[in-house]
């Protein structure tokens, strides 16, 4: 293991190194994925901790990166998976009964886990890299030479750990971070000319931001709304609304005084955000203000990419996203794939951002956000919008993932589908925001009672049913993931529908007596109504 002296320049030496290295292993190999290699997943999410705060039971989102243990179906392949706090066994022995034809005691025993028992709300890689015995343990059950690392996103943090562990990281190096950015992601799509809704640079005060904003009205004087982005938000939580006058026959300063007042009536997507907060992260992070983009018919896709090692693109999947929230911007679920009236054509935009992304020097996933719009109520034909780059893994990754790995099918670019191994088109819908204050107080071993008594597992033999994540949010938080597999959209819509049924019934007890306690006998037979997850119909921000 590195000095962990060591300067930031011979850091960055040492990482680009060791990327390098990285390239060169996947140019004789086949692939990174399932070879006999050790794999350390390190499922942090380094990002802005004010942010994350306002995402409820954010500190066991280190669980969705628990689909790797899947890869365990390889039986050379070693994995290491690192949490802030210890995982449930039952959670941890769930995943691994996923895999059929594989022992349970064989997969496990190539499962090592580790644990900073550190609840605090710093980054994962944070608490690693503060904790020298702990690296030390990692590091001595590392092959040096058949190893690399996998991450949520890639940070300087990120970047450090991998060299004091002298792995390659499988992640694009965090001197590219800007592209990913709402500013950066701006400047690729007018390099790749692609539509994207008339904004503004970046900027880095209130005032500079009214200048912006007034800007923007300037050049559009129909405009009735624009969006308010700060630089680094991620899941539209970091978004604001504002609604504006008619201005047109306004001079410029009546035009300025106006927006400088109206800003702090901000229309905000997070819970307990306000004007007060938002704008000293302005300070921090910069903004950007971008023109809201209307329509009766409005829909949030997106396209999932991955940039190997040799700079060739694939395109993984395509999703309709699921939004909530105050106005339709918030990440809440998606489902796969998207429509087919624009799939494909989501898919050559991500194909074109790719080739100028590893043409910078990106590597790994990415995904790529859109707004679609129907032109009219009985036309096929929709505009699209580019809205922003994700240069990490995101909301729509696991699912995928999950999907893959469990019935190791292939994803068909021409089609804009996913098959199976047995020939069939597999469809999902996915969500990490199932939430209901009654489902409060279920423990990992109440879910596992449930899923078995109702039969609501994933069927390895007709590929269908569900895999849930999230396990750790349900008692705290009453908050669920889950990926729900069918045969069609609709059986997936189905199998979500039975889900929420079933642990409505038996968590009906604690709905209408605010008591925990579940008896699964005493509510078999209770009929609650299905509920839809719908799709929304607004714009993803």
């Amino acid at each position: 293991m590195s000095a962990s002296n060591t300067s930031l320049e011979d850091t960055i030496k040492q990482f680009q190194a060791l990327q390098n290295q990285l390239r060169q292993q996947a140019s004789v190999s086949d692939g990174l994925s399932l070879d006999d290699y050790d794999v350390l997943v390190i499922p942090s999410l380094t990002l802005d901790q004010q942010q994350l705060e306002k995402i409820p039971g954010v500190h066991q989102y280190e669980e969705r990166l628990l689909f790797s243990l899947i890869r365990l179906r390889n039986p050379r392949m070693r994995l290491i998976y690192v949490t802030s706090q210890p995982i449930h066994p039952s959670v941890i022995d769930y995943y691994l009964h996923l895999m059929p034809g594989i022992p349970f005691s064989h997969a496990r025993d190539r499962l090592l886990l580790f644990s900073t028992y550190d609840a605090s709300p710093q980054s994962l890689t944070e608490k690693i890299l503060k904790r020298p015995r702990l690296l030390e343990r990692i590091a001595n059950v590392l092959r040096p030479q058949q190893s690399y690392m996998v991450c949520y996103n890639s940070t300087s943090l990120e970047r450090q750990l991998s060299v004091q562990l002298g792995i390659p990281l499988l992640a694009s190096d965090p001197d590219l971070l800007h592209w990913g950015t709402k500013s950066g992601s701006r400047q690729i799509f007018a390099e790749c000319n692609l539509p994207h809704p008339d904004g503004s640079s970046l900027v880095f005060t209130v005032e500079d931001l009214v200048i912006a904003t007034t800007d923007l009205c300037e050049r559009q004087p129909q405009l009735k709304q624009v969006v308010i982005k700060l630089n680094e938000g991620f899941s539209g939580e970091g978004n604001g609304l504002l609604d504006l006058p008619q201005m047109a026959e306004l001079t410029r300063s009546d035009r300025l005084k106006i927006i400088r007042d109206r800003l702090p009536n901000l229309r905000f997507q997070a819970p307990h955000e306000n004007w007060q907060k938002f704008s000293r992260r302005i300070l921090d992070l910069g903004a950007i203000v971008e023109a809201f983009i209307p329509g009766k018919v409005k829909r949030s896709p997106s396209v999932q990419c991955l940039i190997h090692p040799d700079q060739t693109v694939e395109i993984v999947s395509t999703h309709d996203q699921i939004l909530g929230g105050p106005d339709g911007q918030i990440f809440e679920g998606c489902h796969f794939p998207a429509d087919e009236a624009y799939r494909l054509r989501l898919q050559k935009m991500g194909e074109q951002v790719g080739r100028n992304l590893a043409q910078k020097g990106a590597l790994e996933r990415f995904s790529l956000d859109f707004v679609t719009v129907q032109k009219d109520i009985e036309s096929k034909d929709w505009e699209i919008y580019a809205i922003e780059i994700n240069l990490r893994r995101g909301g729509t990754t696991h699912p995928f993932m999950t999907l893959k790995l469990l019935t190791n099918g292939c994803f068909n670019q021409e089609q804009g589908l996913f098959y199976s191994r047995q020939g069939k088109p597999k469809f999902y819908l996915a969500s990490d925001n199932l939430k209901k204050t009654h489902y409060q107080g279920l423990l990992p071993d109440d879910l596992m009672d449930i899923i078995a008594h109702h039969g609501l597992h994933f069927d390895s033999s007709t590929e269908t049913g569900t895999v849930f994540h999230l396990m750790g949010c349900l008692s705290e938080f009453g908050k669920l993931g889950l990926t729900c597999i069918g045969n069609t959209p609709q059986q997936a819509q189905s199998i979500y529908n039975q889900v929420v049924e079933v642990l409505d019934q038996e968590t009906a007890e604690a709905q209408n007596n605010n008591q925990p306690q579940v008896d699964l006998k005493k509510t078999k037979n209770k009929q609650i109504k299905s509920e839809t997850f719908p799709q929304q119909e607004q714009q993803m921000l």
